[in-house]
Protein backbone atom coordinates (compact mmCIF):
# COMPACT_ATOMS: atom_id res chain seq x y z
CA UNK A 1 0.00 0.00 0.00
CA UNK A 2 1.46 3.35 -0.34
CA UNK A 3 -0.04 6.21 0.58
CA UNK A 4 0.16 9.60 -0.20
CA UNK A 5 -0.31 13.00 1.51
CA UNK A 6 -1.84 15.92 -0.29
CA UNK A 7 -0.25 19.36 1.30
CA UNK A 8 0.00 22.83 1.67
CA UNK A 9 -0.51 25.39 4.47
CA UNK A 10 -1.81 27.95 2.02
CA UNK A 11 -5.65 27.41 0.77
CA UNK A 12 -6.83 27.76 -2.42
CA UNK A 13 -3.87 26.07 -4.32
CA UNK A 14 -6.02 22.68 -5.35
CA UNK A 15 -5.73 20.30 -2.51
CA UNK A 16 -8.91 18.91 -2.54
CA UNK A 17 -9.20 18.89 -6.58
CA UNK A 18 -5.20 16.99 -7.13
CA UNK A 19 -6.62 14.44 -4.03
CA UNK A 20 -9.58 13.37 -5.77
CA UNK A 21 -8.63 13.29 -9.11
CA UNK A 22 -5.17 11.30 -9.12
CA UNK A 23 -6.91 8.76 -6.44
CA UNK A 24 -9.84 8.63 -9.50
CA UNK A 25 -7.20 8.02 -11.87
CA UNK A 26 -6.03 5.45 -9.62
CA UNK A 27 -9.01 4.16 -9.32
CA UNK A 28 -9.75 3.87 -13.09
CA UNK A 29 -6.85 2.08 -13.75
CA UNK A 30 -7.69 -0.96 -11.46
CA UNK A 31 -6.09 0.10 -7.91
CA UNK A 32 -8.11 -0.61 -4.94
CA UNK A 33 -8.22 3.62 -3.43
CA UNK A 34 -9.17 4.98 -0.80
CA UNK A 35 -9.58 9.04 -0.15
CA UNK A 36 -9.21 10.06 3.61
CA UNK A 37 -10.44 13.51 3.76
CA UNK A 38 -8.86 15.64 6.87
CA UNK A 39 -10.01 19.09 5.99
CA UNK A 40 -12.84 20.37 7.73
CA UNK A 41 -14.09 22.10 4.80
CA UNK A 42 -14.82 18.76 3.37
CA UNK A 43 -14.54 19.56 -0.39
CA UNK A 44 -12.88 16.14 -1.43
CA UNK A 45 -16.04 14.19 0.23
CA UNK A 46 -18.04 16.50 -1.29
CA UNK A 47 -16.82 16.60 -4.76
CA UNK A 48 -16.83 12.36 -4.61
CA UNK A 49 -19.95 11.61 -2.76
CA UNK A 50 -22.18 15.00 -3.71
CA UNK A 51 -25.01 16.02 -1.74
CA UNK A 52 -24.67 13.06 0.78
CA UNK A 53 -21.48 14.70 1.73
CA UNK A 54 -22.41 17.81 1.75
CA UNK A 55 -23.67 20.02 4.98
CA UNK A 56 -25.12 23.21 6.29
CA UNK A 57 -26.85 24.72 9.15
CA UNK A 58 -29.72 22.18 9.08
CA UNK A 59 -28.43 19.33 7.27
CA UNK A 60 -25.65 17.65 9.77
CA UNK A 61 -22.68 15.79 8.19
CA UNK A 62 -22.58 12.14 6.24
CA UNK A 63 -21.62 9.92 9.02
CA UNK A 64 -19.67 7.53 9.85
CA UNK A 65 -16.48 10.47 9.09
CA UNK A 66 -13.01 10.52 10.20
CA UNK A 67 -14.41 12.86 13.66
CA UNK A 68 -16.35 9.91 14.64
CA UNK A 69 -13.20 7.96 14.08
CA UNK A 70 -11.34 10.20 16.50
CA UNK A 71 -14.25 10.23 18.70
CA UNK A 72 -13.74 6.61 19.16
CA UNK A 73 -9.66 6.86 19.85
CA UNK A 74 -10.30 9.35 22.67
CA UNK A 75 -13.68 7.47 24.00
CA UNK A 76 -10.94 4.06 24.24
CA UNK A 77 -8.55 6.17 26.31
CA UNK A 78 -11.05 7.46 28.58
CA UNK A 79 -12.95 4.15 29.06
CA UNK A 80 -9.10 2.88 30.06
CA UNK A 81 -8.96 5.22 32.55
CA UNK A 82 -11.88 4.34 34.51
CA UNK A 83 -10.81 2.69 37.87
CA UNK A 84 -13.16 -0.30 38.21
CA UNK A 85 -14.43 -0.76 34.89
CA UNK A 86 -14.73 -3.96 33.81
CA UNK A 87 -12.70 -5.89 31.15
CA UNK A 88 -15.51 -6.66 28.91
CA UNK A 89 -16.64 -3.05 28.68
CA UNK A 90 -13.13 -1.77 28.39
CA UNK A 91 -12.85 -4.18 25.27
CA UNK A 92 -16.31 -3.02 23.91
CA UNK A 93 -15.24 0.73 24.26
CA UNK A 94 -12.08 0.08 21.94
CA UNK A 95 -12.00 2.36 19.02
CA UNK A 96 -13.05 0.84 15.75
CA UNK A 97 -10.73 0.58 12.75
CA UNK A 98 -10.89 2.43 10.24
CA UNK A 99 -12.74 0.51 7.70
CA UNK A 100 -15.32 1.22 9.54
CA UNK A 101 -15.86 4.47 8.74
CA UNK A 102 -15.31 4.01 5.09
CA UNK A 103 -18.41 5.03 2.32
CA UNK A 104 -18.22 3.43 -1.17
CA UNK A 105 -18.02 6.26 -4.19
CA UNK A 106 -20.24 5.66 -7.08
CA UNK A 107 -16.86 5.00 -8.79
CA UNK A 108 -15.22 1.38 -9.02
CA UNK A 109 -12.22 0.42 -6.36
CA UNK A 110 -13.08 4.30 -4.99
CA UNK A 111 -13.95 4.53 -1.72
CA UNK A 112 -13.86 7.73 1.01
CA UNK A 113 -13.89 8.40 4.76
CA UNK A 114 -15.71 11.93 4.54
CA UNK A 115 -14.80 14.79 6.54
CA UNK A 116 -16.62 16.89 9.41
CA UNK A 117 -16.78 20.42 10.15
CA UNK A 118 -16.20 20.04 13.97
CA UNK A 119 -13.15 17.66 13.42
CA UNK A 120 -10.45 20.64 14.78
CA UNK A 121 -12.34 21.15 18.00
CA UNK A 122 -10.49 17.01 18.82
CA UNK A 123 -7.11 18.72 17.92
CA UNK A 124 -6.24 19.71 21.55
CA UNK A 125 -7.80 16.51 23.43
CA UNK A 126 -6.33 14.22 20.78
CA UNK A 127 -2.64 16.36 21.24
CA UNK A 128 -2.97 15.84 24.90
CA UNK A 129 -3.65 12.26 24.72
CA UNK A 130 -0.38 11.79 22.65
CA UNK A 131 -2.59 10.48 19.71
CA UNK A 132 -0.34 11.31 17.17
CA UNK A 133 0.88 8.08 15.91
CA UNK A 134 -3.34 6.61 15.80
CA UNK A 135 -4.14 7.72 12.32
CA UNK A 136 -0.70 5.62 11.30
CA UNK A 137 -1.30 2.58 13.02
CA UNK A 138 -5.17 2.34 12.09
CA UNK A 139 -3.73 2.39 8.17
CA UNK A 140 -1.30 0.03 8.75
CA UNK A 141 -4.15 -2.59 9.46
CA UNK A 142 -5.54 -1.55 5.93
CA UNK A 143 -2.46 -2.63 4.37
CA UNK A 144 -4.56 -5.84 2.87
CA UNK A 145 -7.50 -4.05 1.52
CA UNK A 146 -6.05 -0.94 -0.45
CA UNK A 147 -3.46 -0.49 -3.15
CA UNK A 148 -3.16 3.03 -2.74
CA UNK A 149 -4.06 5.99 0.11
CA UNK A 150 -4.36 9.84 -0.58
CA UNK A 151 -5.28 11.97 2.79
CA UNK A 152 -6.36 15.55 1.72
CA UNK A 153 -5.42 17.90 4.57
CA UNK A 154 -6.95 21.22 6.01
CA UNK A 155 -4.72 24.30 5.00
CA UNK A 156 -2.75 24.44 8.07
CA UNK A 157 0.25 22.68 9.79
CA UNK A 158 -1.71 20.79 12.66
CA UNK A 159 -2.46 17.92 14.41
CA UNK A 160 -4.51 16.61 11.65
CA UNK A 161 -1.54 17.23 9.54
CA UNK A 162 1.08 16.20 11.27
CA UNK A 163 -0.67 13.13 11.50
CA UNK A 164 -1.50 12.11 7.91
CA UNK A 165 2.52 13.17 7.58
CA UNK A 166 3.46 10.31 10.16
CA UNK A 167 1.14 8.08 8.21
CA UNK A 168 2.15 8.30 4.82
CA UNK A 169 4.88 7.17 2.70
CA UNK A 170 4.63 10.22 0.24
CA UNK A 171 3.73 14.02 -0.11
CA UNK A 172 2.61 16.29 -2.86
CA UNK A 173 2.87 19.78 -2.53
CA UNK A 174 0.23 21.71 -4.42
CA UNK A 175 1.79 25.26 -5.78
CA UNK A 176 -0.32 28.02 -8.01
CA UNK A 177 2.70 30.15 -9.53
CA UNK A 178 1.94 32.86 -6.82
CA UNK A 179 4.65 34.85 -5.37
CA UNK A 180 3.18 34.23 -1.78
CA UNK A 181 3.22 30.37 -2.52
CA UNK A 182 6.75 31.02 -3.35
CA UNK A 183 7.73 32.53 -0.18
CA UNK A 184 5.21 29.74 2.15
CA UNK A 185 7.04 26.97 0.78
CA UNK A 186 10.10 27.02 2.64
CA UNK A 187 8.29 27.02 5.89
CA UNK A 188 5.91 24.07 4.78
CA UNK A 189 9.45 21.92 3.29
CA UNK A 190 10.70 22.57 6.77
CA UNK A 191 7.71 21.42 8.40
CA UNK A 192 8.03 17.94 6.66
CA UNK A 193 11.25 17.44 7.10
CA UNK A 194 11.26 17.97 10.75
CA UNK A 195 8.38 15.37 10.52
CA UNK A 196 10.76 13.43 8.84
CA UNK A 197 13.70 13.69 11.22
CA UNK A 198 10.90 13.25 14.20
CA UNK A 199 8.47 10.66 13.42
CA UNK A 200 8.74 9.09 10.32
CA UNK A 201 12.24 8.24 8.57
CA UNK A 202 10.43 6.92 5.27
CA UNK A 203 8.48 10.50 4.74
CA UNK A 204 9.12 11.60 1.02
CA UNK A 205 8.70 14.94 -0.62
CA UNK A 206 7.31 13.15 -4.07
CA UNK A 207 7.56 16.61 -5.61
CA UNK A 208 5.89 19.82 -6.32
CA UNK A 209 2.59 20.04 -8.43
CA UNK A 210 2.29 23.45 -10.40
CA UNK A 211 -1.39 23.56 -10.54
CA UNK A 212 -3.37 26.61 -12.15
CA UNK A 213 -0.71 26.80 -14.82
CA UNK A 214 -0.18 29.11 -17.81
CA UNK A 215 2.12 28.52 -20.24
CA UNK A 216 2.15 31.66 -22.29
CA UNK A 217 2.04 34.05 -19.17
CA UNK A 218 5.65 35.14 -18.06
CA UNK A 219 5.21 34.89 -14.56
CA UNK A 220 4.31 31.53 -13.75
CA UNK A 221 7.45 30.50 -16.13
CA UNK A 222 9.54 33.06 -14.22
CA UNK A 223 8.51 31.64 -10.90
CA UNK A 224 8.57 27.95 -11.99
CA UNK A 225 11.91 28.52 -13.67
CA UNK A 226 12.96 29.98 -9.63
CA UNK A 227 11.92 27.15 -7.70
CA UNK A 228 14.12 24.80 -10.18
CA UNK A 229 16.90 26.65 -9.82
CA UNK A 230 16.55 26.57 -6.27
CA UNK A 231 16.78 22.72 -6.72
CA UNK A 232 13.34 22.52 -5.58
CA UNK A 233 11.78 19.13 -6.70
CA UNK A 234 8.78 20.18 -9.44
CA UNK A 235 7.22 17.98 -10.93
CA UNK A 236 7.17 18.20 -14.75
CA UNK A 237 3.83 17.43 -15.27
CA UNK A 238 1.79 19.99 -14.87
CA UNK A 239 -1.72 21.15 -14.19
CA UNK A 240 -3.06 24.27 -16.85
CA UNK A 241 -5.73 25.99 -16.06
CA UNK A 242 -9.37 24.84 -17.44
CA UNK A 243 -13.37 26.11 -16.36
CA UNK A 244 -13.74 21.99 -16.78
CA UNK A 245 -12.25 21.86 -13.40
CA UNK A 246 -15.02 23.96 -12.02
CA UNK A 247 -18.20 22.05 -14.37
CA UNK A 248 -16.46 18.57 -12.56
CA UNK A 249 -16.77 20.09 -9.15
CA UNK A 250 -20.61 20.99 -10.39
CA UNK A 251 -21.49 17.39 -11.29
CA UNK A 252 -19.31 15.76 -8.98
CA UNK A 253 -17.31 14.20 -12.05
CA UNK A 254 -13.71 13.83 -11.16
CA UNK A 255 -12.09 14.45 -14.78
CA UNK A 256 -11.38 11.26 -15.99
CA UNK A 257 -15.18 10.29 -15.85
CA UNK A 258 -16.06 13.49 -17.10
CA UNK A 259 -13.92 14.02 -20.15
CA UNK A 260 -10.89 11.30 -20.60
CA UNK A 261 -9.39 12.99 -24.07
CA UNK A 262 -9.09 16.74 -22.58
CA UNK A 263 -6.45 19.07 -22.05
CA UNK A 264 -6.88 18.75 -18.17
CA UNK A 265 -7.41 15.22 -17.75
CA UNK A 266 -4.50 14.39 -19.99
CA UNK A 267 -1.87 16.45 -17.65
CA UNK A 268 -3.63 14.47 -14.55
CA UNK A 269 -3.03 11.10 -16.44
CA UNK A 270 0.34 12.57 -16.74
CA UNK A 271 0.90 13.67 -13.54
CA UNK A 272 -0.30 10.42 -11.58
CA UNK A 273 1.95 8.38 -14.72
CA UNK A 274 5.39 10.44 -13.82
CA UNK A 275 4.66 9.80 -9.93
CA UNK A 276 3.60 6.22 -9.78
CA UNK A 277 7.24 5.34 -12.29
CA UNK A 278 9.33 7.45 -9.37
Amino acid sequence: MRTRVVFNQKGGVGKSSITVNLAAISAHQGLKTLVIDLDPQANSSQYLLGDDATYSADKPALEPNIENYFEEVLAANQSKGLLGNALGSILKNRSKGLEAYVHQSPFKNLDVIPASPQLGGLAHALESKHKIYKLRDALQQLSDQYDRVFIDTPPAFNFFTLSALIAADRVLIPFDCDVFSKRALQSLIENVLETQDDHNANLQIEGIVVNQYQAQAKLPREVVQQLKDEGLPVLNSMLPRSVLMKESHHKNLPLIHLATDHKLTQAYQSLFNEIEQA
